[in-house]
């Protein structure tokens, strides 16, 4: 099929779509870009996406694994986000970093496309992930310069205060849930001045816990989330091993 209008989304579990669950698509997940696709294509026949996205990849990774692919599929638009499973080792270069990931982008702009980065979310409500605040705000000023440089749109994550509710995150804290992708998807129609029709349900009203109640759950995230995250960075291993990205040729979004 001959598509006019080409998407493929670039990243790791946030765009791949972890968090939001459903088991009748590739990889178990649907996911923010997944709703925008969809979207997208309600407006126009030769719409055709392509998601490359894979969880646990790392920014080096993406540019050696993904851009060169995307760039094959002739894209018209791009989203790319990279570089949090990074900013969570203990050492990173950013500087260093960014700049493969400047000719990174520099690749998907030489296409024409319109492409779209995003900033890091400011984690500053959680006591583990809040610790790296200052490294994903670094970071987030050179993706705006980089942004800046190649024309690109920015969906600024950082600045995006509804994720401070809880509620818009998965039950391992790390990816959004249902709620977290279908708000996002309507954040990035927003940059791109896209029309949409995005149901975002109303979070289900939070139990107050008792102390013990509160020590007890956060004990039962650091078995089931926390730890086997840990073994899988000191083992090498990540949660994207053995998977391959869920679209990684051309469809036709046909879904709403």
């Amino acid at each position: 099929m001959d598509f006019s209008a080409r998407y493929v989304a670039l990243g790791d579990s946030f765009t791949e779509g972890v968090g939001d669950a459903d088991s009748s698509r590739p990889n178990g997940v649907r996911g923010w870009a997944d709703i925008m696709a969809g979207q997208l294509a309600q407006s126009n026949d030769g719409f055709g996406y392509a998601n490359l996205a894979i969880r646990g990849k790392k920014l080096r990774q993406i540019m050696a694994e993904q851009v060169d692919a995307a760039v094959e599929l002739k894209p018209t638009l791009v989203t790319l986000y990279a570089g949090a499973n990074d900013i969570l080792r203990p050492k990173i270069d950013i500087d260093s970093l960014l700049q493969d990931y400047d000719a990174g982008i520099a690749k998907l702009s030489a296409t024409g496309a319109t492409v779209v980065l995003f900033t890091g979310f400011d984690a500053k409500g959680s006591k583990v992930f809040g610790a790296m605040r200052g490294r994903t705000a670094i970071y987030n000023e050179l993706v705006r310069e980089i942004a800046e440089n190649h024309g690109a749109l920015l969906v600024d994550y950082w600045r995006f205060d509804e994720y401070d509710d809880w509620r818009m995150w998965d039950t391992d804290r790390m990816h959004m849930s249902t709620a977290g992708h279908l708000n996002m998807a309507k954040r990035v129609l927003d940059v791109l001045e896209h029309e949409h029709v995005i149901d975002v349900p109303e979070p289900a009203p939070q139990r107050l816990l008792s102390r013990a109640e509160t020590l007890r759950e956060n004990a039962r995230w650091v078995r089931e989330f926390a730890t086997p995250w840990v073994v899988r960075r000191v083992r090498g291993t990540s949660s994207g091993d053995g998977l391959s990205p869920k679209y990684p040729a051309l469809v036709r979004p046909d879904w709403s």
